[in-house]
């Protein structure tokens, strides 16, 4: 497993930005595929993007499609995901998440973070 910390959550306008950063240690990251969710209050936890071992694939769920922007730098450990234009309905707690295997599917991710809250006010 690999031991993840997210950061950069936090409290801002619609049409704002934020860049949340997730950090790992404990295994070698560039092995694992990496995921972002995030779970509104009363709501399933939901997937937002995903990328391969390398960056060069990515995906995301429709619902943020041309707003959010999944990267990783393998050297420092750590995936990132840029948040903008950002609604009210994008508040939720984000988590990022590993798995080894397949970049598309959204099952399998078996290493999580502990979320950080990302509150967006109309």
């Amino acid at each position: 497993q690999v031991q993840l910390v997210e950061s950069g959550g936090g409290l801002v306008q619609a049409g704002d930005s934020l860049r949340l950063s997730c950090a790992a240690s404990g295994r070698t990251f560039g092995d694992f595929v990496m995921g972002w969710f995030r779970q509104a209050p009363g709501k399933e936890r939901q997937f937002i993007a995903s990328i391969s071992v390398g960056g060069s694939r990515t995906y995301y769920a429709d619902s943020v499609k041309g707003r959010f922007t999944v990267s990783r730098d393998n050297a420092k450990n750590t995936v990132y995901l840029q948040m903008n234009s950002l609604e009210p309905e994008d508040t939720a707690v984000y988590y990022c998440a590993a798995k080894r295997g397949s970049v598309t599917t959204i099952v399998g991710f078996g290493s999580w973070g502990q979320g950080t809250q990302v509150t967006v006010s109309s």
